[in-house]
């Protein structure tokens, strides 16, 4: 890209995808000018516009295939992803320019009566798909039954009025985005859910071949936000199993310290927890530590 020329930033074209683009292209704008956004269609997205109450599993990159490709192509300069929906293995050619500032990490349960989690009946059911999600729910309770559900936030809290449900998990960051107000009490400590790896966080990607925009974005760059999330996502690879892994995790940079916790469920239904700190500029130590007590359980 040149410097006179008009950015285009690549974005799914969910409402939520769209309010995500802009957080970033406010970002960009004092050092790029206002960029033009340019809505793609991903498989993922069609799947879930044709099959809204079906309980398909999204495998890797089905969310960001298309952008990803739009990108190498030339179609659009940089696209904005949901962090946590990128596959952990790299694309050739793309990189991470800059990881922006995260948003509230937690979960959010929304129920039909405004309670929490202590208030739920017996037996209710909770509207997920997130196997990380419904075991993090089974450790707090095990008579909460995990109901698969699809669709973008607003399809999703549709059922929850038309009750179709007794309750529902969303992320916190998603319903902040999209100006939806949850009380405090609706989102869960990290004591009781850890996050999906990078969840909350906005990547914004690049060619490895544009040094203007490499350059650009570094100046946007989060760094705590990133060597969190990337501790994140870096305990992800070694467990394995992509976005559908029972893997809860949190990163927490500051001071020149990392903190990286973890929440998982083994293939025999086995829920752990693991925790591991050290020094910010040896993630991979800490990250190592991490799988280890997992794996060694």
């Amino acid at each position: 890209m040149t410097a006179t020329a008009t950015l285009r930033i690549g974005t799914r074209e969910s409402r939520l995808a769209l309010a995500q683009a802009r957080i970033a292209a406010r970002a960009i704008a004092p050092i790029l000018g206002d960029p033009q956004l340019v809505p793609i269609s991903t498989r993922g997205d069609a799947i879930s516009a044709k099959r809204p109450n079906a309980s398909w599993v999204a495998s890797d990159g089905q969310f960001t295939r298309e952008l990803e490709q739009a990108l190498l192509d030339g179609r659009v300069d940089l696209v904005v992803h949901s962090y946590k929906d990128l596959p952990t293995a790299p694309v050739e050619g793309l990189m991470i320019g800059a990881v922006l500032e995260r948003a509230d990490a937690r979960d959010c349960l929304l129920t039909t009566t405004d309670g929490t989690i202590e208030d739920l009946p017996f037996g209710a059911r909770i509207g997920t798909s997130s196997p990380r999600r419904a075991a993090q729910l089974a450790a707090a309770r095990a008579d909460l039954i995990a109901t698969p559900i699809r669709g973008n936030v607003e399809t999703r809290l549709a059922r929850l009025r038309a009750e179709d449900f007794e309750a529902l998990m969303l992320a916190a960051a998603g319903l902040d985005r999209l100006g939806i107000q949850v009380p405090e009490h609706a989102r869960l400590s990290f004591d009781l859910v850890l996050p999906a790896p990078a969840q909350g966080a906005l990547a914004v990607q690049v060619r490895t071949t544009d040094p203007f925009l490499i350059e650009a974005l570094a100046r946007v760059d989060h760094r705590a936000t990133r060597v969190s999330v990337e501790a994140e996502r870096a305990l992800l690879r070694r467990i394995g199993g992509g976005c559908l892994a029972p893997l809860g995790a949190l990163g927490e940079a500051a001071e020149g310290t990392l903190r990286l916790r973890a929440a998982f469920e083994t293939a025999d239904g086995t829920y752990l927890r693991a925790e591991a700190s050290g020094p910010a500029d040896d993630p991979e130590r800490i990250v190592a530590e991490v799988a280890e007590q997992i794996v060694a359980e």
